[in-house]
């Protein structure tokens, strides 16, 4: 990636971050880098592709984290506790970036989709580890991934909006209710043995 295409999508991150998906625009990126209102086009054909490159950072930089936690992590289910956690941390502070990710797009990117199934495969391969670890039940690692993954976004999702909080509504965190869920998958993983 270029210099000036990485600062680009840089600022776009950043005015994403500051007024959500409408306060990204061609020419209030180019200004902020200090290029001219025709030259963010040389790089994107427009604001969704400008977009899809903001998605595919953040969803590489999620597959980083998976990676990091299963080489720092002693066991699959310590890794796999610790990625749920980071990505309800990184929604918590990018709340505009996780929305931007999982919108439904409109732009036809191999980027992206290579992206995304990057980051997918290796959460699937995690949870196939810690089933093999009998940290978690057997039975088909892909849809047990989905319903880990829809529990952590759904628990992000709600605590963003104000319906779901330690000591509130809910009565638990985000990382509460990946703690819990884990520890009834861990009671049926040993059940079932």
């Amino acid at each position: 990636m270029s210099s000036t295409r990485e600062a680009l999508v840089g600022a776009a991150a950043r005015l994403l971050d500051e007024g959500g998906v409408e306060a990204v625009t061609l020419r209030d990126v180019g200004r902020l880098v200090g290029v001219s209102h025709n030259a963010p086009y040389k790089h994107f054909a427009g604001k969704e592709t400008l977009l899809a490159a903001i998605a595919v950072g953040e969803l590489r930089g999620l597959h980083e984290l998976t990676a990091e936690s299963i080489r720092r992590e002693p066991s699959p289910r310590a890794a796999l506790r610790t990625v749920l956690h980071d990505y309800i941390a990184w929604a918590q502070r990018y709340p505009e970036r996780f929305k931007l990710v999982f919108k439904p797009w409109t732009v036809d990117s191999a980027e992206l989709a290579e992206a995304a199934t990057l980051t997918q495969t290796a959460f699937v391969e995690l949870v196939a580890s810690a089933q093999e670890d009998g940290a978690l039940p057997s039975g088909d690692s892909e849809r047990l991934a989905s319903l880990l993954r829809s529990l952590a976004h759904g628990a992000a999702d709600l605590a963003l909006a104000g319906h779901l909080a330690d000591g509130g509504k809910g009565n638990a965190s985000p990382g509460h209710l990946v703690d819990d869920l884990l520890g009834y998958l861990r009671v049926a993983a040993r059940s079932a043995a």
